[in-house]
């Protein structure tokens, strides 16, 4: 996120915030001798960014938060429901040489794979699919569920999960990918995915707000 450069009033604003706060916008513009119309656009800017807080019949007072502070607390409204994507799923009966097509064809890194009831069973990297195919072997005759991370060894998320902790779970798990699962009596159905793109995406809207 950018760090919001102030320009001097705001700075005498919030200075007066500071020392004077609870205060009303017409004492703020009464001692840096303006009108309150022209500081109206400035009060706006720094009690959007987190700066400043305002009630009415009060008036403004300084909230006390650093700017990284205040990029902690954005960061904790981006969930998961709102950056995930679609999900590519595979059957775990499905060969090798099936699985790396998928792959390829729908330009993803990660496939998840599902059984006869689309519950998550597995989960199939780009270094699976590689691994698998050095050798001789006849890829078109190796299902993939002999070659996949299965459960309870797969990291998973749900949709109200914060994407900060599943950023996190991607760093400490050196994985590209999360399948997001909504629980069932049976198992896990596999509703989305969070990537690394997902992520970036995230950051890239944070940094442009």
């Amino acid at each position: 996120m950018r760090k919001i450069e102030l320009t001097k009033r705001q700075e005498q604003i919030l200075q007066i915030v500071q020392e004077n706060g609870p205060i009303t916008g017409e004492h703020i513009a009464e001692q840096l001798n303006l009108t309150r119309a022209t500081l109206r656009p400035d009060l706006a800017i720094l009690t959007m960014a987190g700066y400043l807080d305002a009630r009415p019949r009060v008036g403004y007072f300084y909230t006390g938060k650093s700017g990284s502070q205040l990029l902690t607390e954005n960061l904790k409204k981006f969930y998961v429901k709102d950056y995930q994507s679609i999900p590519v799923v595979v059957n775990e009966n499905v060969s090798v040489y099936d699985a790396i097509c998928t792959m390829f064809l729908e330009d993803v890194g990660t496939l998840f794979v599902v059984d006869q009831n689309s519950l998550l069973v597995g989960v199939l990297s780009r270094k699976d699919l590689l691994r698998a195919s050095i050798g001789k072997q006849e890829l078109t005759s190796i299902p993939v569920n002999i070659i996949m991370t299965r459960m309870p060894n797969i990291t998973m998320c749900e949709k109200e999960d914060l994407l900060i902790d599943i950023a996190q779970k991607l760093i400490d798990k050196q994985i590209d990918a999360l399948p997001v699962v909504r629980r069932t009596d049976k198992g896990f159905e596999v509703i989305g995915r969070v990537t690394k793109t997902n992520i970036a995406k995230a950051f890239v809207a944070l940094g442009n707000e």
